[in-house]
């Protein structure tokens, strides 16, 4: 290993350290720190509310032993009161009646002695819960889980690529024996592994380079019912619209180019894994979903119900945007009807919206079907964030993760999509009030309205379209602006009289906790070039300057040059070519 050190670089982050070779063709991106970071806080609160969970569980079970011990005890009392021949039936009766309302809960028999021991047995003790990274390249998240993360399992990483197992084993033996006894490394296809590992995996961990969508049919079979299945997309592009079909072909989503395109993101990659884990009589329940740099990162939990499963129209929307104005507007797929103790499903109502824009007189584009429910869960956030915090010594990224949580803690977790203050003024051609006053007619009119993690400048409100438009009218009655060609979207919509009179007046809640407190919410990227990095094995040109920067793009060409002075160039496509640590 000595001499082998002399051609790697050790790069540490958290309690891992990794080998990276100058020539390797194994991927890691230093960026994504932000993701290995976030991860590890929802992995530890994970295995805190599954002990939770499974204490309340035995509780449960324990209190429904007791009382069937305690009518088993009574039983006797009750029949002394009837004949000889009487009581002996209803004895026997009434023992055959308790073991069959025990047997319900417990497998075992009557008495309350072998329940105690089934529990034991069985369910007593929670075993360590197993992880499945199935795409780990250098095997760095993987090590960080099994060295950081206490009550941890085994953790298993794969990957399809020789170079990449060769180097995670290696770095598995150069972090020492807890590594050794908690990582295992394989070479396999991860959707043939998760297909047959079926409910083996307690959390499943998919960050795949691109996307994610050939994965998530075997991932939501290979987790166990209650698991945890992390998710990362990084085709962005396709994600928010500038390949809508290939979105469509991919996600079974249409997106559309809103400024709320990032949050549409994360909407579309939730009904996709509604939608595979469906098949499977399965659901999803989201417990956190973000956006951070370049990429869309969702935890969800999964569940295994029949009945449960038939609530997914509920949670799923199509989109219309008008093309004139920001107005969206969303129609659910499914509906329920009530009647009695009876529920009945039933298709949702249409169209929500005319032809034509009512604020503008535009058409819409119709996107979706998204995600419309919620995308997090606020008690988890809370947990989440408070745990960072407890331990901000122990995340390299603390101060980017812990404002991320910060503002998503803050987010209206039931109002899907969000609007731009700036994007609204644009349209008008007016100046923009600050958010502050925004904010404040909002509040003042009765609704809700809140700030948003995907965007800095954008804002979240229960307010209908016609309410937002009215608030603008009067802002633009106190700044007037130059009059605008008669069949401007902006033009039509001022010359409607607002319904609404806004109130600007400064609301107590105009301003959100955090912003009061003056936290930071949105912190620039720690260096230049902080991004997405090349796919390992491609070779490294000066048209990759703008992606990697100047100095990592000359010093790779230069040391290239220095190693094989006389030597071919090789070939993109060859496999053999280096690549450095991005």
């Amino acid at each position: 290993m000595a001499e082998d050190l002399q051609d790697y670089t050790v790069i540490k982050e958290g309690e891992a350290e990794i080998l990276m070779n100058v020539k390797n063709q194994v991927f890691f991106n230093k960026a994504q720190v932000n993701n290995r970071d976030l991860s590890i806080a929802v992995l530890r609160t994970f295995i805190s509310k599954r002990q939770e969970e499974h204490g309340a569980m035995l509780s449960k079970r324990k209190k429904s032993a007791e009382k069937a011990s305690e009518k088993d005890a009574s039983g006797p009392a009750v029949e002394e009161a009837s004949t000889e021949s009487a009581l002996d039936n209803e004895k026997s009766n009434g023992e055959c009646e308790v073991h069959e309302e025990i047997s319900q809960d417990e497998p075992c028999s009557v008495s309350e002695e072998p329940v105690k021991n089934s529990e034991g047995n069985h369910r007593g003790e929670l075993k360590p819960p197993r992880v499945l990274e199935a795409l780990s390249a250098s095997g760095l998240r993987a090590l960080r889980y099994a060295r950081e993360v206490e009550g941890i399992g085994k953790v298993v990483a794969l990957d399809n690529d020789k170079a990449s197992v060769e180097a995670c084993q290696k770095n598995i033996k150069f972090n020492g024996s807890v590594a050794i006894s908690k990582v295992e490394s394989h070479l396999a296809d991860a959707r043939v592994y998760m297909l047959t590992h079926p409910k083996e995996f307690d959390v499943v961990d998919l960050d795949p380079y691109g996307s994610p969508s050939v994965f998530l049919d075997s991932a939501v079979q290979s987790v166990v019912d209650g698991g945890m299945l992390m998710c990362t997309a990084t085709d962005m592009a396709v994600l928010c619209g500038g390949n809508g079909e290939v979105c469509y072909s991919k996600y079974g989503s249409y997106p559309l180019r809103g400024k709320y395109c990032h949050e549409m993101a994360l909407r579309i990659l939730l009904a996709s894994i509604e939608s595979h884990a469906n098949r499977y009589k399965r659901y999803i329940v989201p417990v956190l979903s973000v956006q951070m740099n370049f990429y869309v990162r969702v935890f969800v939990r999964v569940y295994t119900s029949a009945s449960a499963m038939k609530n997914t129209p509920l949670k799923l929307s199509y989109v219309y945007q008008c093309i004139g104005c920001d107005s969206y507007h969303l129609q659910p797929i499914g509906r329920t009807m009530s009647k009695g103790s009876s529920v009945r499903y039933l298709p949702g109502f249409g169209p929500i919206v005319p032809q034509e824009c009512s604020d503008c007189g535009k058409k819409y584009n119709m996107g979706g079907p998204i995600w419309s429910a919620p995308i997090h869960d606020q008690e988890w956030v809370t947990s989440v964030l408070e745990g960072v915090k407890s331990m901000k010594d122990q995340y390299p990224a603390y101060d980017r993760i812990s404002a991320v949580l910060t503002t998503i803690s803050e987010e209206l977790p039931d109002v899907p999509l969000f609007l731009s203050l700036h994007n609204l003024c644009a349209t008008l051609k007016c100046t923009s009030p600050s958010a502050v006053i925004f904010r404040s007619a909002v509040i003042n009119a009765g609704y809700r309205i809140s700030g948003t993690h995907v965007n800095p400048l954008g804002l979240k409100s229960d307010a209908p379209m016609d309410v937002i438009w009215d608030i603008m009218r009067c802002w633009v009655k106190n700044h007037p602006v130059k009059a605008q060609a008669p069949d401007q979207p902006g033009s039509i919509i001022l010359a409607k009289e607002p319904v609404l009179k806004a109130n600007f007046a400064r609301a107590v809640a105009s301003l959100s906790k955090a912003q009061a407190k003056k936290i930071a919410r949105f912190l620039p990227n720690p260096e230049s070039h902080w991004g997405p990095k090349l796919r390992a094995g491609r070779q490294i040109t000066t048209k990759h300057i703008s992606l990697l920067g100047p100095e990592a793009v000359n010093g790779h060409l230069s040391r290239e040059t220095s190693e094989e002075p006389t030597a071919k160039r090789p070939k993109t496509g060859d496999t053999n070519d280096p690549t450095p640590s991005s």
